[in-house]
């Protein structure tokens, strides 16, 4: 069966997404959302820097909503417009169109969101179209909450569960997120938007719920820690430069209390240097990945390294968080109505993806 499938936004993720939907072959393009005038009227084929397709991009939400389609990819980003987001997932899912995102990240776990008006919201858009809704990427998304879950269904016991995304962010083609967001180039006492109190919480918060959920049990809080490394020297990055005497290194942790003790805990250590922060938790590869450490009996470790075609592990990891999505829409399509987790769907396989 092919999926007919609108692919909104080509920013850093939404570019490829858009390029995996032209060449996955259980998928059609059939529509592509874009913002700025410049791109409509523009064929989807060369925005994925691809041969021409025969799809021509529009700024036109009304056009694209009356679009023969069984699923909308929605990429554009939410972490700063989240209401603008949730107004246009809303618009399509009550159009009778799927939606699988990578916005609006809290909505990985809906029961676990802070913003339950927005997801009554979605529930109700679901109740209207008939339709289903999904949000993933790798973190939030597979990296801490499918591979983690899968781990303790090997164990006769679950102690704890520790997922630490360890990352090198020196290539990541974000710069808002990383000097406005994160703070990275401020001054050590710069207080930005992540680090303030709750800001963490709401953003992986509905994972550590989620990851309880799965194991059966009840989070009593969850506990907010960081700290922050300061740059010796200047560094050079693809993004900007990182200024002596100002962050350049972020670590940080949720922890899910049970019991009186952290259980579940959801860790970044994030550089933007190889050299930053030299104390800190590091990877196998120095450019760093991910790591899931299952306590109990037994007790599991797995890390995770990614690289995209490009040689580049930022890239690898904009693509799998593409793919986490795109993969799962056969399944989105075929759930009940309404709003979905990882726990809600079967094993998603890169099916017909072995060339």
């Amino acid at each position: 069966m092919t999926y007919r499938v609108i692919q909104w936004s080509t920013g850093n993720v939404g570019k490829l997404a858009l390029k995996g939907i032209i060449e996955h072959p259980d998928l059609e393009l059939v529509g592509l959302v874009v913002h700025s005038e410049k791109k409509a009227g523009t064929d989807a084929g060369e925005l994925a820097g691809l041969g021409p397709v025969g799809i021509t991009a529009t700024n036109d939400v009304d056009e694209a909503l009356a679009m023969d389609a069984d699923v909308v990819a929605y990429t554009a980003t939410g972490d700063l417009r989240p209401h603008e987001a949730i107004n246009d997932m809303c618009r399509i899912l009550a159009s009778g169109k799927n939606v699988v995102s990578t916005s609006c990240v809290a909505l990985c776990y809906p029961p676990g969101a802070g913003e339950q008006d927005q997801v009554r919201r979605l529930e109700e858009a679901c109740r209207a179209g008939g339709t289903s809704f999904f949000t993933s990427g790798i973190d939030p998304g597979f990296a801490n909450d499918l591979l983690p879950l899968v781990l303790t269904g090997f164990c006769s016991r679950v102690d704890s569960v520790r997922v630490s995304e360890i990352l090198n962010y020196d290539t990541y083609d974000q710069p808002e997120v990383l000097f406005e967001t994160m703070g990275f180039g401020k001054p050590m006492d710069h207080a930005p938007l992540l680090l303030l109190p709750g800001v963490l919480t709401l953003a992986w918060g509905p994972i550590v719920h989620e990851l309880a959920a799965g194991l059966g049990i009840e989070v009593e809080r969850i506990d907010e820690w960081f700290e922050r490394w300061e740059a010796p020297q200047r560094y050079e990055t693809a993004v900007g430069p990182i200024e002596a005497g100002t962050m350049a290194g972020l670590h940080f942790e949720l922890r899910g209390i049970v019991d009186g003790e952290p259980k579940i805990i959801i860790e970044h250590v994030t550089r933007m240097h190889n050299d930053a922060a030299p104390d800190w938790p590091k990877g196998n590869n120095p450019q760093g990945g991910y790591r899931v450490v299952v306590k109990g009996n037994p007790t599991y470790t797995m890390d995770l390294e990614i690289e995209g075609d490009d040689g580049d592990h930022n890239t690898g990891g904009l693509v799998g968080t593409a793919m986490r999505i795109l993969n799962a829409i056969p399944a989105v399509v075929a759930a009940e109505p309404g709003l979905l987790s990882a726990l809600d769907l079967p094993l998603v396989t890169g099916k017909h993806l072995m060339s």
